[in-house]
């Protein structure tokens, strides 16, 4: 991916499954259970900075590039 197109955005969900993990496999690599990791899916939550960055880490995706869905960015 080049980061030269900023109006590009990947939900989180396509970064996860992208990078060929489950939901329970990103909940074990960040320490939080399942459940939060589907929750930020859906955007009843959302991570934080070092959660996001740990994320972007995981997964290859640049944060400024990684879309939350109910997160105004």
């Amino acid at each position: 991916m080049t980061t030269t197109n900023c109006n590009f955005r990947i939900t989180l969900k396509a970064c996860r499954v992208n990078a060929g993990l489950r939901q329970t496999d990103l909940a074990l690599m960040l320490g939080v259970c399942a459940d939060t990791i589907k929750n930020w899916e859906k955007g009843e939550t959302s991570p934080d900075s070092v959660q996001l960055q740990k994320i972007s880490e995981i997964t290859g995706i640049p944060m400024q590039f990684i879309f939350l869905p109910g997160i105004l960015q």
